[in-house]
């Protein structure tokens, strides 16, 4: 089982892993966000991502403290200067979330925060049960998933299709 908790697992992978770890090395991104013990989620950690696909950084943040939050990241130089930077708040279910959208190198960046710790929240419970399926159910499936998301479909829903799951954002998480 890989310890996706560290991104050194992601030397050994695939040429797109091999060059975000490059890139989240050479930025120090985990190592500045430590404080809000970062996790690489999505697609690229579990290598079912396509050319749109973007390092997903999921990080346990109090958001009554929003602001330090952001000025850490600005402070740390995260984010090099000249570089556009979209914030939003969103909603999800039900919790208060903020999201940071950006570019670092040929990489889209989404940096995800929300008072939660990082290995409880959704798209981490979700990644890691959509590794657990691809390694049970094979290369064959894997290639179709990674077909269906080039043909514009998200990660979950493309699971659903090929497992016949009726809510796959809630059925995922009971693998």
């Amino acid at each position: 089982m890989i310890d996706f908790t560290t991104p050194e697992y992601l030397k050994s992978g695939n040429e797109t892993q091999k060059r975000a770890y490059e890139v989240l090395r050479k930025y120090r991104v985990l190592e500045k966000l430590s404080f809000y013990s970062p996790v690489l989620a999505g697609t690229i950690p579990i290598g079912i991502d396509i050319e749109e696909s973007d390092l997903d950084i999921i990080c346990e943040v109090d958001l009554r403290f929003e602001e330090d939050f952001l000025d850490e990241i600005i402070f740390s130089r995260l984010i090099p200067p000249g570089i556009d930077v979209k914030v939003e708040n969103i909603m999800v279910r039900g919790e208060k979330c903020i999201v940071l959208n950006f570019m670092l190198e040929e990489f889209p960046v989404e940096i995800f925060g929300q008072n939660k710790p990082s290995l409880q929240q959704y798209a981490y419970r979700h990644m890691m049960a959509e590794y657990r399926i691809l390694n049970e159910k094979g290369e064959d499936f894997k290639q179709k998933i990674i077909e269906l998301k080039k043909q514009g479909i998200k990660t979950e829903p493309a699971f659903g299709l090929l497992m016949g799951l009726e809510n796959p954002y809630e059925d995922l998480l009971k693998f």
